[in-house]
């Protein structure tokens, strides 16, 4: 398929302190005509200075590097330049680290793992503002022994709330609990009243939101 002109590519910038990881990323960005790598950093401080020079739409982000971290690079580029996108492309999945990342102000979190195709697509939806949270990242989120900022639950609630984040019906949370539906239903609405939402969608997108700390 042809081209279109008249679309202007995503701008991407990646940060990260291994080059044959960035080489490695703008190689495999080549292979798409709607986006394009405008810059590399090598650690936290480079990306906000890249940030200011080149305005890119999206910045794809590591945790783990010397100096200004990840996490600190990402709440930097999100209170200066606001209407930049930062994703997460990281080794680690610890809950408190992906926490620390959604806090920051990241819109997604990816594991170094992923297609190229699935990097694709999470960049396209960050572009329009739009996150992309696979099951294994909402899980983290939901770790339970991280709520604990959050109104006070109960054990069984944690679960519960965990489960509907993923979004499972009341019955599917009762057969996989191996409880009663109104057992279910009464944990959901307790779940709700304590978070202060009206629906079981608010739950979990304030759940994810606030990386449930």
């Amino acid at each position: 398929m042809e081209k279109d002109k008249s679309l202007k590519p995503i701008r991407v910038i990646t940060v990260d302190d291994h080059q044959i990881l960035r080489g490695g990323i703008k190689f495999l960005l080549l292979a798409f005509d709607d986006m394009e790598l405008v810059g590399e950093a090598r650690n936290g401080d480079e990306a906000v200075h890249l940030c200011e020079q080149l305005q890119p739409d999206v910045v794809l982000m590591d945790l783990m590097m010397v100096g200004m971290n990840g996490a600190e690079a990402t709440r930097a580029i999100r209170k200066k330049y606001p209407e930049i996108q930062v994703l997460i492309l990281t080794s680690f999945l610890a809950n408190d680290l992906v926490q620390q990342a959604m806090q920051a102000g990241a819109i997604g979190y990816l594991l170094k793992g992923i297609s190229i195709d699935e990097l694709a697509d999470a960049i396209r939806a960050a572009a329009i503002g739009r996150s992309m949270l696979t099951v294994e990242v909402i899980q983290a989120l939901l770790q339970p022994s991280k709520l604990s900022s959050q109104p006070v639950l109960s054990k069984r609630q944690e679960e519960v709330l965990a489960l509907l984040a993923l979004g499972l019906s009341n019955d599917a949370i009762a057969q996989r609990m191996k409880l009663s539906p109104s057992t279910i239903r009464h944990h959901v609405s307790q779940v709700l009243n304590k978070l202060g939402v009206t629906n079981r969608t608010e739950a979990a997108t304030t759940a994810v939101r606030v990386g449930c700390v």
